[in-house]
């Protein structure tokens, strides 16, 4: 057991153990500038791709706008939209004076908010609102925006016990709607003119909005002198594409795809892969074949003009048009035989043919393309292989070499890189793959306690193919420190591979793919006798506590302890798109069935459940609910309540990741916890930029 090291690969402190790991470009007209540490030190290079220069420089280039966080900076430069209370106002950026832009907002029916908050989160970072939800034409004349309707949602409400002053106990309200309520939030599209015109909004009925604003997710944009948006009814088993005239607020459709279940521009909920392409072509994304894929549409009819990617493999994200060639360059998963999840760049016709892969390698790779779609930003790794970052041109050649990253002291720790498998679904027959992290000074003689960390989705992954871990990826680096296996599973149901595969948790998301891990977990000892399976344990946070729960519940033989923190363990009462989207539509879904409720009965392991006090995405409620049921069945347990905690528990950390080690090395390893204090860490701001997207 190496207490320190396990404290160094924690999510707060592992970026302290590796140099120039990642390069995010800042693109000026000319190129782009980054940032890296090295050597305890910030180095700031400006990059010239098409004079293939890196240099390094004192200050990094002046960017456009005013560099407010909070704005949204015009494509000129000379304006910024900001927000003020609930409305919108332009800001010149020469002379930094300011006019509204909107008078008529008033709350809970604001101008470019997103309909849910993350406001203690962003408190705690002096933060008052995220940047609007707006987005300019191409020509600096107009921006397109949208008027949220939440004033006959739901209201909850948080008890802060602790306000600042130390004060009684205050009330915070929140509108949060639950799946199958009647009224949910909405919003209608509006053009503003910035040269005084009145607002334009779209005709016809208003749209639902889910958790994010579809300005904010790209469901939204400008194309030429006209607003395209994404639709879909509340069962989102129809996607529909319509046209916004800017001028007249008439809005109609262009095309129309329907399905028997969800169907999703994107399969991880984030930005749709949808663009227009040469002239009039639009390119669709669909996985009507099975397989995530582009089609070709008419833009002005939605005639479908043909497929244009196809096989065994999915699209993941397009890059660039290049519409001179009508060339489509993208990001592709499923080409590499060793990891379904690795990105793969690609280029395609429009036509459909002339497909080849740009980066013919089996590496994973992370790509930002240019704004100027000449060349792209390429960080290549695996999960043992660290990252190295070049710039190259859409043949695949490299034009400046940029960063190799410095893992050594990262090694130092005795740190070792995780092991890919492959193993078969509890079905027997579908192939899922993930990832082992053993014990440091690994004993192929000795016998380790096993920890299943889950996260099943299914809009997001547990692991990560390539060098950086991810969001969930140190907390099994730091467990694998103190002795124990890790098994990270990518079971059924979770995104980045077929329709079918992610379907799997369709109306089905009670199952929280724990099936498949508790498979794959006894056939990987089948081959590995040093993991111990009379001594297993699983620990999650948010969706993976949910899963914890769930594991405790129906394997309560297999799983001897477990900690679930900030856990939506009973999804009745859980944000009303993720449980339609997921667990099944409105109207058509008992959530009781999500619900981990029934489950406090079965549970036999020692379980810790931690929630924050101002959780205002999973409530604290849900661990509430929960607790008052093992009570009922008159359970043994662990609480720990943070009373200011939030969703993620940021400043918390030294103490839950504690009580965390703790738990799990009482009741699976067996051992009596040291008496061992971690560090208190600042507040994470790139950890935060990453949740905020």
């Amino acid at each position: 057991m190496n207490l320190q090291a396990a404290e160094a690969l924690l999510r707060t402190n592992r970026s302290q153990l590796i140099d120039a790991d990642k390069v995010t470009p800042q693109w000026t007209d000319d190129g782009f500038a980054y940032q890296v540490a090295r050597d305890g030190e910030n180095k700031l290079y400006a990059v010239d791709p098409l004079a293939r220069t890196r240099t390094e420089v004192d200050a990094p280039p002046g960017q456009p706008g005013t560099g407010d966080f909070l704005a949204v900076v015009s494509p000129d430069g000379k304006y910024e939209v900001i927000r003020r209370g609930p409305d919108l106002w332009l800001r010149t950026v020469a002379d930094g004076t300011e006019r509204p832009l909107t008078t008529d907002g008033e709350t809970d029916h604001e101008y470019g908010t997103n309909s849910f908050s993350v406001d203690v989160l962003l408190g705690k970072i002096g933060i008052p609102h995220l940047p609007p939800a707006a987005v300019w034409s191409p020509d600096s004349t107009r921006v397109l925006t949208h008027q949220l309707d939440r004033r006959k949602v739901r209201e909850t409400h948080l008890i802060d016990v602790l306000p600042d002053g130390d004060g009684a106990p205050q009330l915070l309200t929140q509108r949060y709607a639950f799946p199958d309520d009647e009224h949910v939030p909405e919003q209608r599209y509006v053009v503003l003119d910035i040269g005084g015109g009145s607002p334009v909004r779209a005709q016809g009925e208003p749209q639902l909005v889910g958790v994010l604003s579809p300005i904010t997710i790209k469901w939204a944009w400008w194309s030429g002198d006209a607003v395209y948006f994404l639709e879909q009814p509340r069962d989102q088993r129809s996607l529909t594409l319509r046209r916004l005239d800017p001028t007249t607020g008439a809005v109609e459709e262009v095309l129309t795809e329907t399905g028997n279940t969800r169907l999703e521009p994107n399969q991880y909920g984030q930005e749709a892969a949808v663009t227009r392409a040469a002239g009039n072509d639009l390119l669709w994304y669909s996985q009507r074949d099975g397989r995530p894929h582009l089609y070709r549409y008419d833009l002005r009819t939605g005639e479908l003009l043909g497929q244009v990617t196809s096989g065994e493999w999915g699209v993941r994200r397009i890059l660039h048009v290049d519409e001179a060639e009508r060339v489509v360059y993208f990001l592709a998963v499923g080409m590499v035989a060793d990891s379904p999840y690795r990105q793969t760049v690609c280029r395609v016709n429009l036509d459909g043919t002339g497909f080849a892969r740009i980066t013919d390698d089996d590496l994973h790779h992370d790509v930002s393309a240019a704004p100027n779609g000449q060349y792209f930003v390429d960080t290549a790794s695996t999960v043992a292989q660290p990252p190295v970052s070049t710039v190259r041109s859409w043949t695949g050649e490299v034009l400046v070499g940029l960063e190799q990253a410095d893992v050594s002291r990262l090694l130092a720790t005795g740190w070792q890189p995780p092991e890919e498998f492959r193993a078969p679904a509890a079905d027997g027959v579908t192939e899922i793959f993930g990832l082992i992290h053993t014990p440091h000074d690994f004993d192929p003689a000795a016998s380790y306690p096993v920890l299943n960390s889950p996260y099943p989705g299914p809009h997001i992954n547990r692991t990560t193919p390539g060098f950086d871990p991810g969001h969930f990826g140190p907390d099994a680096e730091a467990f694998a420190a103190l002795g124990f296996v890790v098994v990270a599973v990518e079971g059924r149901g979770t995104p980045g591979r077929s329709k079918e595969f992610h379907d799997a948790s369709y109306r089905n998301l009670q199952t929280a793919g724990i099936v498949d891990h508790v498979a794959a977990i006894k056939q990987l000892a089948e081959a590995r006798p040093w993991m111990d399976l009379d001594r297993v344990g699983v620990y999650g946070m948010s969706g993976g506590a949910f899963a914890t729960v769930r594991a405790m519940g129906e394997f309560p033989d297999f799983f001897k302890a477990g900690v679930a923190e900030s856990g939506n363990l009973d999804n009745r009462v859980y944000l009303q798109q993720w449980g339609e989207t997921y667990a099944g539509p409105a109207g058509e879904q008992d959530y009781a069935e999500v619900s981990e409720l029934d489950l406090a009965e079965r549970i036999e392991g020692r379980l810790l459940l931690v929630h924050g006090g101002l959780d205002d995405n999973v409530q604290p409620h849900h661990t509430l609910r929960f607790v008052e049921r093992l009570i009922a069945a008159d359970k043994d347990f662990d609480l720990l309540i943070v009373p200011r905690g939030e969703h993620v528990l940021l400043g918390y950390e030294h103490h839950v990741v504690r009580r965390r080690w703790n738990h799990l090395l009482q009741h699976v390893a067996g051992v009596t916890p040291p008496d061992y204090r971690l560090k208190a860490t600042p507040i994470d701001l790139e950890v935060i930029a990453k949740m905020l997207g």
